[in-house]
């Protein structure tokens, strides 16, 4: 039946692990793991990490591994406070009270995270060295640049791409986006199903349809629900009430958050590497390169050169979770970003992305994102310590491995 539905029987796999381990935290939490509040902040946590994930799809999915993304993501988010902090207010004189200040340091950190992948990527694809040598190499020099200081306050405005209360779009805006994602759900089934009527392919049942039609509606817009259902602290809400003269009610103002600067920020980039991965002879190329090599070399694949740019992509995609990670801590510190190598390749690999090349999916790896961090919140409500958060992760990406080989070597 599964297999009529043309259902990914690993991505509902990875759902239901999902779910136990929601309701195990749940019960375990007496409630405050699956709190609006908590879930909240679950999805801003998870961005970060799913940002990076879904570049090191490509790179795994291309037979190499990137273990520089932690330090390059302390690197650019140091660069990032250097541009709006010191080097233009002060080096070049426009002050801190510049309203671009913050979008030209995001774009220098944009483009000092494509110049390292481009740097390490070359190295790799053109000089012949071996991935996990250049970046482990990278690991070890770019978190030394970054070492030694914290910089801090940053633009108001640059903070707003971290979260917080203020962080977000707010209810209706949320509702809007709810809506418009449901719409688009919708709209793509009906389009793929025509399209594949027009070419004589087959046809999923309508009943098969139907159900991902509601699930991917209901899941849209019971995430949204959640986003709205959190609200801004009473201080914060009392004190906005205040500064636009509004009348406070009884029991306070109640102003809900709606969804997070971070996770639409996470879900775009999701959605643009989908589009790269699976619409674009980009992403085409590599998935030659990762399933044969030599078969792409012969068909007249620039091989070196597509493996280059896996690595700028990499490198412009840790960028931007450095922009988030910085604008959520409020600072650059020179410990942003040590260990999140180990988080953003769990995520890859526990999303379906084989070590062997080849294979993988991005909403897997976003998905894949999401598990690694509600192992990490729940255990931290749990009181547990880092080490152990450490070794259940570990757990986890050797059983995500171990079963992907079993699979492999049963389809084969």
């Amino acid at each position: 039946m599964l297999r009529s539905a043309e259902v990914d029987t690993r991505l509902l796999g990875m759902v239901a692990a999902l779910a136990i381990i929601w309701i195990i935290f749940g019960i375990g939490t007496e409630g405050k793991f699956l709190s609006a509040q908590n879930l909240w902040n679950l999805s801003v946590q998870t961005a970060s990490v799913a940002v990076m994930a879904t570049g090191m799809v490509l790179i795994i999915v291309s037979r190499n591994i990137d273990l520089s993304v932690g330090s390059m993501l302390g690197l650019v988010g140091m660069f990032i406070a250097l541009v709006q902090q010191e080097w233009i207010p002060k080096t070049l004189g426009f002050g801190y009270d510049v309203w671009w200040i913050w979008i030209v340091a995001v774009v220098a950190g944009l483009i000092l995270g494509g110049l390292i992948g481009l740097l390490q990527g070359s190295l790799v694809a053109y000089v012949g060295i071996p991935s996990v040598v250049v970046t482990l190499g990278g690991l070890r020099v770019w978190r030394a640049v970054a070492s030694g200081r914290t910089i801090s306050p940053l633009d108001p405005t640059f903070l707003l791409l971290g979260g917080g209360s203020k962080g977000a779009v707010g209810e209706m805006v949320s509702w809007a986006i709810g809506i418009a994602v449901s719409v688009a759900i919708v709209y793509a089934l009906i389009s793929n199903r025509r399209k594949r009527l027009k070419f004589g392919f087959p046809l999923r049942p309508r009943w098969a349809e139907a159900i991902i039609g509601i699930v991917g509606v209901g899941v849209v817009m019971g995430a949204v629900w959640v986003a709205n259902s959190y609200a801004w602290p009473k201080g914060l809400a009392t004190k906005y009430a205040q500064e636009n003269g509004i009348p406070e009610p009884p029991g306070g103002l109640i102003i809900p958050t709606g969804i997070a600067n971070p996770v639409l920020i996470a879900l775009a980039v999701a959605a643009l590497m989908t589009i790269l991965a699976t619409r674009r002879r980009f992403g085409r190329y590599v998935f030659a390169i990762g399933g044969n090599p030599e078969a792409a070399v012969l068909s007249g694949i620039k091989t070196k050169r597509v493996i280059m740019y896996t690595f700028v992509v990499m490198g412009v995609l840790a960028a931007v979770s450095a922009v988030i990670s910085t604008a959520r801590l409020q600072s650059a510190t020179s410990g942003a970003g040590v260990g999140a190598e180990l988080s953003v390749i769990a995520a890859a690999v526990i999303g379906g992305t084989s070590f062997a090349g080849g294979i993988g999916t991005i909403p897997g790896a976003v998905l894949g994102a999401l598990i690694i961090q509600s192992l990490v919140t729940g255990m931290q409500l749990l009181k547990f310590d880092n080490p152990s958060q450490d070794v259940a992760v570990g757990i986890v990406l050797v059983a995500a491995v171990g079963l992907d080989q079993m699979l492999r070597k049963r389809s084969s």
